[in-house]
């Protein structure tokens, strides 16, 4: 079982990174169909040492505050825009809205939107925001009239975790090939020319079975331990039970 464990909840970054583990966006404008990794939407304030700054106002070469204390040069700000071509918005595409405060009594301070496979850094792990959608404090939504979605992701040197809205969140983990789900993937090209190392992951990262999966192996494990560690149950939970407060 303890193998188990770390096999599931515990992969490698490669098994964990790959976007067919995660939700396959619709087709964006001047983007490939397919997979591939989008992140935080248009109007994200993001901490710099300066205080913080909407998404889309940073540039190259500028700082980024870290959750280890250290700023950070941006080394690329990948791009990826999608408009609704019919009456609805395809699941993937559509962001994940975390309230105000749903994480705990100050975080974030402001509703915070990821896109679904992107990943919060909480008690120790990265865990995708799809994995903790309770319907009610983290639920798809867009904000009020969006008819177009822009997401914006952070490169830097290593793979961090940085604060929007206060919230810790990841940059971009790069590996082979995944900068080219953007719109301005040529721009990554012309500045990095050539193969660039992927990178190890700043923390393990958990969930991606699926809270169903999750749940039958936590059964399994029942029936043979007293008490198994299993963070992103622990940390749903966490979240679920703090949600009753935004039930109107």
């Amino acid at each position: 079982m303890g193998t188990l464990a770390l096999t599931t909840f515990f992969p490698s970054s490669t098994a964990q990174a790959k976007p067919g583990n995660g939700p396959k966006p619709g087709k964006g404008s001047g983007t490939n169909p397919g997979q591939g990794p989008k992140c935080l939407l248009r109007g994200t304030a993001v901490m710099t040492p300066t205080g913080e700054v909407r998404i889309e106002d940073l540039r190259i070469g500028d700082l980024v505050e870290t959750v280890r204390g250290e700023a950070h040069a941006i080394k690329w700000i990948g791009r990826d825009r999608y408009r609704r071509s019919g009456s609805n918005w395809s699941d993937s595409v559509v962001p994940i809205r975390i309230c105000r405060h749903a994480l705990d009594e100050h975080t974030p301070h402001r509703d915070l939107y990821l896109s679904p496979g992107h990943a919060l850094f909480t008690d120790g792990v990265l865990i995708r925001v799809q994995d903790l959608i309770n319907g009610t404090s983290i639920a798809p939504a867009l904000p009020a009239d969006q008819c177009e979605i822009e997401y914006f992701h952070i490169l830097l040197d290593t793979h961090e975790a940085i604060l929007a809205e206060g919230a810790p969140v990841e940059t971009f983990l790069l590996e082979a090939g995944h900068h080219e789900s953007f719109t301005n993937f040529a721009e990554f090209a012309r500045l990095y020319p050539g193969p660039q190392p992927a990178m190890a992951p700043f923390a393990p990262i958990v969930g991606y079975g699926g809270r169903a999966h999750l749940k039958a192996l936590l059964r399994l494990a029942a029936a043979r331990f007293a008490r198994v560690h299993v963070p992103i149950e622990e940390t749903y939970e966490r979240i679920a039970a703090r949600a009753a407060q935004f039930v109107d």
